[in-house]
């Protein structure tokens, strides 16, 4: 079971005033691991990283420690106002005559390094401030991939990707793209790295814009070695890099310079893998760096070199739900060829193989019928006859190849026909067909966008449905969109009529709230075969005094925003929490994790859920007296709204003038739909809010999410009223529908 583990920091703060700040947000970690037992200095890149009281990281069992070294940030222009006016005074005093003491020495030495450190503010101010920690990994820290956030007074920062292995590690110096002469914004930038490493090594290390690390090594005739990358899969996407992740490129030299092996990507994946057998014993250089010449801090990468046991394939992809599938791997290094897996009985999904691989293998369970794909079936005289339903374990085994599948169907009967491969790691670019006897297309597909596959950008899984025009004989053509095949061109054909399921994911997977009150929270929902009903939200064994406002996904919808209500009181270490969504399904009741997801940007415009390990809550503060439980409605919910009319709501609200202190603002509204006033009545508040009729139609509904901002206008008799434009509070959601307008 998972456990958040935390060592805390002991973190001097000069010249930070105790004011309210915004929760972190980490950039990148570098090194983005470590070896199991080593101590090693660790840098953040992010913001808001003033204040880190806690460093935490998601692991098994007893996991690190880390201990604060330095924080750097730059001076905002208030800050650096005040030294310079420090440094003029001191100034003055020394020709007036005035012989300065060793603390006023001291004082302005400190002044000029912090004008000096950062000459102009960082070129990308997301990553413009720098946390540095000793980090200690302890020695049974489980292998493999975890997280690290870390906690301010601000709240707790989104996550970041940690890796520990068993390899030993090098690491590059780190270095800040800091324009040390305020004249120039040109950064300083370090030397191009090379180095001699011993193998097996993994280096870790950034990318300088037009950078190349090069590092060398001996290697023995007849070696296999693997020279793997990881980058893309540190940090999934760059909001503002295009492409969205550092798309690294390594060669491989010999002694004289010439290279004799290079990728850019390993198959699909921007990540390369490199398949080396040496040719002849002598020293042998890698170099690393982005296609594209690019480079940033957060141009993270580790690079891996060893004979390391690497699985390209296995076969089959996936098995029946409680039995055990024996699996065929091919690669390299295998120790072994074969494996047996035994399948959960509990759920379908894909799960992870383990073994002494140094990729993760992902495995398919379903609870259909299984058959293997049987040869010859190239062509509707010679295709496989199957019975519905059922999943087909087959391979495209040769460019130009395709695999026909026959079936019995009747009339007005709905079938689906869809294909796992690519989001299983085959190389597949499936491309489906539906035809009859004659040979007639029915239906067919190519990509099928998988919302639930966050890593994905390019969905080459085929997905399908169709509705059978009359009794007969029915065929389902798999092929390659690009003509390829070969061994690893393994996938899995679902058969059956719709099976209406549905996944979730709720973002974000920090979230702070301040104690006794509530934050906003997103829980998408992946649609599958049809399913349109429903989906009741519910929070599962979560710690006393959580709760759940306007916690539910309509029907036909695909999303959904609520409110998360925290305990009445802080609490000293973040906890975890989970999400269920409850639904009815053929008259059955099902019941689905809500996986905790980061919704991310990829270049400029692309968006993303990106799983996440642990949906994490921070609850700091003391509650604020004259909101907690302040906004109730008065009257029934949900609220109906007129399309193209007016709706007023009734809701109480704290004692005294509360419009002049505060304001209310309606977040993430669907276009169209708007808080037109609030007014004060003898009980509270009176919203009224209106629809465009040309822009929402009667039955859409939802939630409207209401945030308490200062109101900054009637702040000015007032001293004690926040004078910053972020929220105070938000009010429990409150659901809505919208009807017709009554004529």
């Amino acid at each position: 079971m998972k456990k958040l583990c935390s060592g805390t920091l002991l973190f001097v703060l000069l010249g930070v005033a105790a004011i309210a700040q915004p929760a972190p947000r980490l950039g990148y970690v570098y090194p983005d691991g470590g070896r199991q037992g080593s101590t090693f200095t660790l840098v953040i890149g992010g913001q808001f990283l003033n204040g880190i009281t806690n460093f935490m990281v998601f692991l098994d069992g007893d996991c690190a420690s880390a201990r604060a070294i330095s924080h750097e940030r730059p001076l905002n222009q208030k800050e650096r106002d005040a030294f310079q006016d420090e440094i003029k005074q001191f100034q003055e005093k020394r020709k007036s005559g005035v012989k300065p003491a060793p603390a006023d020495l001291a004082r302005m030495e400190f002044a000029r390094q912090k004008l000096t450190q950062f000459g102009r503010p960082p070129l990308n101010p997301a990553i413009g401030e720098f946390m540095t920690v000793q980090f200690t990994l302890a020695t049974n820290a489980a292998l493999g991939d975890h997280e690290i956030r870390v906690k301010t007074p601000g709240g707790l920062s989104n996550p970041m990707k940690f890796c520990v292995g068993t390899i030993a590690e090098t690491t590059k110096a780190n270095w800040k793209s800091v324009p040390k002469e305020r004249a120039s914004m040109e950064p300083n930038l370090p030397k191009p790295v090379e180095a001699t490493v011993t193998l097996p090594a993994t280096i870790n290390g950034q990318i300088t814009p037009a950078g190349v690390d090069r590092f060398h090594f001996w290697a023995a005739q007849g070696r296999h070695l693997v020279i793997a990358v990881e980058a893309r899969r540190l940090i999934p996407y760059l909001a503002d890099a295009v492409p969205g992740w550092f798309e690294a490129k390594v060669s491989i030299l010999d002694s004289k310079r010439k290279e004799v092996a290079s990728a850019e990507r390993y198959r699909f994946r921007p990540d390369p893998v490199v398949h080396f057998e040496v040719p002849r014993d002598g020293t042998y250089t890698v170099e690393i760096r982005d296609s594209l010449y690019r480079g940033r801090e957060d141009f993270v990468y580790r690079l891996t070199i060893g004979e390391l046991p690497f699985v390209t394939g296995i076969f089959p992809l996936g098995g029946k739900a409680g039995e055990k599938t024996p699996v065929a791997l091919t690669g390299w290094n295998l120790p072994e060829k074969q494996l047996t897996v035994d399948n959960p009985a509990s759920a379908s999904g894909v799960v992870a193989i383990s073994g002494n691989y140094y990729n993760a293998v992902s495995f398919a369970v379903d609870d259909l019928p299984e058959i293997f794909e049987r040869e010859p079936n190239n062509s509707q005289e010679t295709a496989q006859a199957v019975t519905l339903p059922v999943i087909v374990n087959g391979r495209i085994g040769q460019p130009n190849e395709q695999d026909v599948f026959k079936f019995e169907g009747r009339a007005g009967q709905k079938i689906v026909a869809e294909v796992l491969a690519r989001r299983l790691d085959s190389p597949l670019d499936s491309f489906l067909r539906l035809t009859d006897e004659a040979g007639k297309q029915l239906a067919f597909n190519d990509d099928y966008a998988d919302k639930g596959a966050g890593l994905d950008t390019h969905h080459a899984d085929s997905y399908l449905t169709a509705t059978l025009p009359k009794a007969g004989a029915y065929f389902i053509h798999v092929t390659d969109t690009q003509s390829q095949g070969g061994p690893d061109f393994a996938y899995r054909l679902r058969l059956s009529g719709p099976r209406p399921d549905f996944a979730l994911r709720v973002v974000p997977s920090s979230i702070n709230l301040r104690a006794g009150m509530s934050v906003p929270v997103t829980v998408f929902a992946m649609r599958r075969d049809g399913f349109t009903n429903a989906i009741d939200l519910e929070l599962k064994d979560a710690p006393w005094g959580f709760s759940l406002s306007g916690a539910r996904i309509a029907a036909n919808q695909d999303k959904a925003q609520f409110t998360l209500k925290g305990p009445p009181a802080p609490s000293d270490k973040p906890v975890s929490i989970a999400i269920e969504g409850r639904a009815k399904i053929d008259g059955q009741s099902v019941v689905r994790h809500a996986q905790p997801a980061e919704d991310m940007m990829q270049a400029f415009f692309y968006k993303h859920l990106v799983p996440s390990k642990e949906l994490a809550v921070n609850v700091s503060g003391q509650p604020r007296p004259f909101l907690k439980d302040a906004f109730k409605v008065i009257g029934s919910t949900p609220v109906n709204i007129p399309s193209g009319g007016t709706a007023h709501v009734k809701i109480t609200s704290p004692p005294g003038v509360f419009s002049d202190r505060f304001k209310l603002h309606l977040e993430d509204a669907p276009e169209g739909l708007a808080l037109q006033s609030v007014s004060p009545n003898a009980n509270g508040l009176d919203l009224q809010l209106t629809c465009d009729a040309e822009m929402i139609k009667p039955g859409e509904s939802g939630n409207l999410i209401l945030s308490v901002l200062p109101n900054v206008q009637g702040a000015k008799n007032n001293k004690n009223v926040q004078r910053r434009g972020a929220a105070v509070a938000t009010l429990p959601a409150i659901p809505y529908k919208i009807v017709a307008k009554s004529s």
